[in-house]
């Protein structure tokens, strides 16, 4: 019997209800969730969970705020994380109107990342954003730190379709170069390391991490892999195992570039869309993300992300029909735009 896991996310109670501007008890969140389609999981605490998973000795230092675990549709990517849950039952509620993301252009020359047809052999897409005047906090770093993560095991199926890296932009210097290189010619100071290791070096060294070991072999059997360079040579990451320390971002970085790398374009896209969605609340222009020019191994060029909109008009009588119910058109309208699908009645040859 097939069946789709849904996704968890762990959020915790307070700094949601802080975001919602109300304070519920849990049978009354309980319901809300159960209106808005999604499940109340579990009341638990960080303390809680650690008892639960390693003992009292390992949770004595442990905090004992309330987390909420929520299950959301294996499909709303955009409800992986507090930012994208809160938004989403703020629409619902009526509390805001769904935002309108705006992909705009960088005061001077836009960033570039070329693409070299070498990275066809491993991983043929490349594609990027920049997050202008990013306010972080400890909360709002963790939880882009933790929607990356879910992004990985969800859509990016444990990394192996699509992975993401995040970086200050202020530390390094465009265009970038979306390269694919024989191991033993990639060398760079991981991630949390105090040096440098060539790429060989690193999959020795991963390969009794407790974390990154499960995705080593995304890329080991390959003659070559992908690597991320600026315009000076220094490693932005080695995709889809771990970033350079040189670019590592922090909760006091002004400017993030992102960059996804896939084996599925499509889902780049959808990746990289929620990330930008998601977090560009916190920019000095909220909701606006700056593209990135994308240059194609044949010498095309194009803007990403894409943030696309589009228009559909359906008719009362057919939604009815294949949702089984029976609603008017300013009902069937007013519920599609508290699901941030802003919709409203058109009148055609006298049905709405």
């Amino acid at each position: 019997l097939a069946y789709t896991i849904m996704p968890t996310i762990n959020v915790y109670r307070d700094l949601l209800f802080e975001a919602l501007g109300k304070v519920y008890t849990d049978e009354e969140f309980d319901e809300l969730c159960f209106e808005f389609g999604i499940e109340l999981d579990e009341v638990t605490s960080e303390k809680q969970m650690l008892v639960r998973e390693q003992g009292e000795g390992k949770a004595k230092d442990a905090s004992d705020s309330i987390i909420y675990k929520v299950e959301v549709p294996a499909n709303r990517y955009d409800l992986l994380c507090m930012e994208g849950l809160a938004r989403g039952l703020m629409v619902f509620l009526g509390r805001m109107d769904a935002p309108r993301y705006r992909v705009v252009k960088s005061v001077g020359s836009l960033q570039r990342m070329i693409v070299k047809p070498e990275t066809s052999l491993v991983r043929p897409f490349g594609i990027g954003a920049v997050l202008r005047n990013i306010a972080f906090t400890q909360e709002s770093y963790n939880s882009f730190i933790e929607l990356q993560d879910k992004l990985h095991q969800t859509i990016g199926r444990r990394r192996t379709i699509v992975s993401m890296g995040t970086h200050d932009l202020d530390t390094i210097e465009g265009p970038f170069t979306y390269e694919a290189l024989p191991p033993e010619e990639i060398k760079f100071r991981p991630l949390n390391q105090t040096k440098e290791y060539t790429a060989v070096e690193m999959m020795e060294l991963y390969s009794k991490d407790s974390h990154l070991r499960h995705y080593l072999s995304i890329i080991q059997d390959k003659p070559v892999y992908p690597v991320i360079y600026d315009r000076n040579r220094v490693v932005l990451s080695m995709p889809p195992i771990i970033n350079g320390d040189h670019t590592r971002v922090s909760i006091k970085t002004k400017n993030v570039f992102i960059e996804i790398t896939s084996t599925d374009l499509n889902k780049a896209k959808i990746v990289l869309d929620t990330l930008v969605a998601m977090f560009s609340q916190y920019c000095s222009d909220p909701f606006s993300v700056e593209c990135t020019e994308i240059e194609w191994p044949d010498g095309s060029v194009e803007l990403y992300p894409k943030l696309g909109y589009r228009e559909e008009t359906v008719s009362v009588d057919l939604i009815n029909r294949k949702v089984g119910i029976s609603e008017s058109a300013e009902s069937i309208a007013s519920l599609l735009t508290r699901m941030c699908l802003k919709s409203e009645v058109v009148e055609r040859g006298g049905e709405g």
